[in-house]
């Protein structure tokens, strides 16, 4: 996976297309249950570092915030 994790994303099917150019998986089952779990991976990884960016936004927000108090208090 960390070898190919640039040509993986969210879609499923795309998943499957780069599965097949980068492995050689037989079983029709197995190859749609491994682009399942890379997909599902990978939106757990984008939705970490959506959370991770939200976090940080908003603590900027309460440091400009603080920073505006201290400056009319002043």
């Amino acid at each position: 996976m960390s070898t190919y994790k640039g040509k993986f994303d969210t879609d499923f099917e795309h998943n499957k297309k780069i599965l097949n150019e980068v492995a050689v998986v037989r079983s029709k089952g197995l190859k749609n249950e491994i682009a399942g779990y890379i997909t599902s991976y990978l939106r757990r990884e984008l939705e970490e570092k959506e959370a991770k960016e939200e976090i940080v936004a908003q603590d900027e927000t309460v440091d400009d915030t603080e920073e505006i108090e201290e400056q009319i208090l002043n």
